[in-house]
């Protein structure tokens, strides 16, 4: 049986780690992209390393480069001659992209285009399947509900706009080039190791610093904002699903269940025993606490003698709002569960579990940290 050779850019992000850790598992040689800025970010994949001196063969590399740079992607892909690479690389965070657009698109737009070229130029047509990470942005101000494989695209950011072109340049080469090139319409999709600037975990680990008494509020910006929310680790398993299906094809990865911000962050309040009640409204509405639950704080072995009720623990910050603001996001993964029987194991409830148990823990760390007399990073803006 040959020998399946996985290259992952973008591997020190969620998604990369995850799917390192899952393809590894599976037998698969592992190789690696990361920028050399990202040498300071290997958190996520750390437990992966492998000591370069072990007697035992080593099955994951990590290899220098950049999405701007096609002889760098070049030189690799002809080096590590991989049966399958992930495109998860990406300047990912839609408010950053109004800032950047420019980088944007390059790493994101034209990256995905360099990749594809080199696998054309390398003559891996028959040798080396491509998956392309696809977003859900690309639907933006959406034309129906829930949105499918179908569905019209009316991006709203300059990331957005970025990403389509990598889903048609995919698309494009897997026809014209007969390349096994597909994307993966991504749904947002969270977990522990989501970056503390996204939204989800900026609330899972506010809400920890609150119980902790390391923070006393939450800033937000569009409390209405509804989204489709999965676990990363789901996800990650559609990812190697779609590379080994017989024909490539392009799927909505996505739970089928919406629910807005607010919503969100009552279950993250809820989890750890506070509950909330919102008041107001646009960029006046407040979250505050209606009641303690000391049976469920105590279960978790928190205190929460300093919070009282009547606290005002959510606000509103204009600057969180996006220029153009993508309201509803509701994908329908009917096609991938049906086609290619995928099975997803995490529910929202379990997904917030999951975030707040690893994120009441770092905070308990910081609390030590803090009365060690370390001064902590701010983590909530």
């Amino acid at each position: 049986m040959k020998e399946k050779i996985a290259l992952i850019t973008g591997v020190t992000g969620q998604d990369g780690s995850y799917l390192a850790e899952y393809l590894l598992n599976l037998g698969y040689e592992v190789h690696g992209l990361k920028r050399r800025s990202s040498s300071i970010n290997t958190s996520r994949i750390d437990h992966l390393y492998e000591d370069l001196h072990s007697e035992h063969k080593r099955r994951f590399f990590l290899h220098y480069g950049d999405m701007t740079d096609s002889s760098n992607l070049i030189h690799l892909i002809a080096t590590t001659k991989p049966t399958e690479i992930y495109n998860l690389a990406a300047q990912s965070h839609v408010k950053v992209s109004f800032e950047t657009p420019e980088y944007t698109a390059n790493a994101d737009g034209i990256g995905t285009l360099r990749i594809l070229e080199a696998m054309r130029i390398l003559g891996l047509e028959k040798k080396t399947r491509f998956y392309q990470a696809s977003t859900s942005e690309l639907y933006g101000e959406v034309l129906e509900t829930p949105q499918n494989e179908n569905t019209p695209f009316n991006p709203r950011s300059p990331y957005a706009v970025a990403k389509m072109y990598a889903f048609y340049i995919t698309k494009n080469y897997r026809e014209a080039y007969n390349l096994f090139a597909v994307n993966g319409i991504l749904f947002n999709h969270e977990s522990r190791v989501r970056g503390e600037t996204f939204v989800t975990r900026k609330i899972t680990r506010a809400a920890s610093a609150i119980a902790y008494n390391l923070t006393d509020c939450l800033y937000l910006g569009n409390l209405d904002a509804k989204r489709d929310w999965g676990h990363a680790k789901d996800y990650v398993k559609m990812m190697h699903l779609m590379l080994q299906a017989p024909i490539p094809q392009d799927y909505v990865i996505a739970t089928g269940k919406t629910t807005s911000v607010r919503d969100f962050v009552k279950m993250s309040f809820e989890f750890i025993g506070i509950n909330l009640e919102f008041q107001d409204t646009g960029i006046k509405e407040i979250g505050l606490i209606k009641s303690i639950d000391e049976k469920r704080a105590n279960a978790l072995n928190l205190n929460l003698s300093h919070l009282k009720t009547g606290t005002i623990v959510v606000r509103i910050d204009e600057r969180y709002f996006r220029p153009t603001e993508v309201d509803l996001l509701l994908g329908d993964p009917t096609k991938a569960e049906k086609e290619l029987g995928w099975v997803r194991e995490y529910d929202l409830k379990e997904l917030v579990k999951d975030m707040l148990e690893y994120d009441l823990k770092e905070c308990q760390k910081n609390l030590y940290l803090q009365e060690g007399g370390y001064i902590l990073r701010n983590f909530y803006e």
